[in-house]
């Protein structure tokens, strides 16, 4: 019976030393106090209850805005004799972008000139018409023919007229040139012809594409897995390579229905204002994608953690003369906002300024 109670209190004596040695190991700490002078160099925050935030890292590109953008296309077929912008070239509205010469537009003229002598000629016959009917000469029958004849021809004449001002209006000759002008102010973001170019009249591409670049699109891809982790409106911050440190801001507009048959991704699109014009088309992008969750946790200031041998610690202030150094367990970081598992309540106060002075006067020797 003795054996027996002394092998159950010797059990009990080593569970509560493996119990012992699995606790955290916590920093020695003396107590220090607070300074009036380090008083006003130190930032205590108090921890709080939030929503958590979760990021979305997403790979992008630039793209104009469809809203801002204008495609010239041919008014007629011709060839291409000269071509006065460049690739990237800021132009203003009415400004020559190329000139070509058209067949279309010569035989455009010359029925023209053909419909104003056909008009010239009906309107003679129709004063002669209505003179001899007024006067009892002719017959009513003749002068309404001459009538007739004469609306035709005005008619042909407004047709050739109508078909001269699709084909250029104003920026045609009779020698058949034909000047491509820009319909709206912007950069030239898209050139898809060449001095000497032949232009067919069905060609279903464009010579030039304008844009204001006022604003413009980012299409990001977002992976299979991750697609549930993103909404419309979700802020997004966006950062590229020529511009190291500087972050376009805006929000998630649109979520494709369909993935990417070629990389199967789904495509979202975040429209951004373009200040400076910073943002170029087809310039490559990071796209950080910022969301809440419906967990709620105790967060504090990022900046208010202290690592330390593998393990996070905050600075807990009581007082001027009651400081605490306590292990925390950071379940993420968000927008500098670190999401507490363990360790903090809401209403503790943490110093998140030169916390580090005091974390090393309480556990220094």
């Amino acid at each position: 019976m003795k054996r027996e109670t002394f092998l159950i209190g010797l059990s009990g004596l080593m569970f509560l030393a493996a119990c012992k040695q699995k606790q955290p190991d916590t920093p020695d700490s003396k107590q220090v106090c607070v300074s009036d002078s380090l008083q006003k160099m130190i930032t205590i925050d108090t921890a709080k209850t939030s929503t958590m935030k979760d990021e979305l890292t997403l790979s992008g590109e630039v793209s104009s805005d469809d809203n801002n953008v204008v495609k010239v296309f041919p008014f007629s077929s011709g060839q291409v004799i000269s071509v006065k912008v460049s690739l990237g070239d800021k132009v203003t509205k009415g400004q020559t972008l190329a000139i070509m010469r058209s067949a279309d537009v010569a035989g455009n003229y010359t029925d023209l000139s053909s419909t104003q002598s056909d008009v010239a000629v009906a309107k003679r016959q129709l004063d002669q018409a209505e003179s001899l009917y007024k006067n009892g000469i002719s017959s009513e029958r003749d002068y309404t023919e001459a009538q007739e004849n004469y609306n035709k021809a005005m008619a042909a004449n407004r047709k050739v007229k109508q078909q001269l001002s699709i084909n250029g209006g104003g920026n045609t000759s009779e020698n058949g040139s034909l000047v491509i002008k820009a319909p709206e102010s912007g950069y030239v973001i898209e050139k898809n012809i060449t001095s000497g170019s032949f232009i067919r009249q069905d060609n279903s591409g464009s010579m030039f594409t304008i844009s204001n670049m006022q604003d413009v699109w980012i299409w990001a891809n977002v992976f299979e897995s991750d697609i549930s982790k993103i909404k419309t409106g979700y802020a997004a911050k966006v950062t590229t390579l020529a511009y190291p440190g500087k972050v376009f801001t805006g929000k998630v507009n649109e979520i494709s229905s369909v993935l990417d048959p070629d990389n199967k991704v789904m495509k979202v699109k975040i429209a951004l204002p373009n200040p400076g014009m910073l943002l170029k088309p087809e310039m490559f992008t990071n796209v950080v994608v910022t969301n809440s969750e419906n967990t709620q946790a105790v967060s504090i200031p990022a900046k208010a953690v202290v690592f330390d041998s593998s393990k996070n610690y905050v600075v807990i202030y009581n007082s001027k003369c009651d400081l605490q150094v306590r292990e925390v367990s950071v379940i993420k970081t968000v927008d500098d906002i670190s999401y507490i598992a363990t360790g903090l309540k809401p209403g503790d106060k943490v110093i998140s300024k030169n916390q580090l002075l005091l974390y090393d006067a309480i556990t220094g020797d």
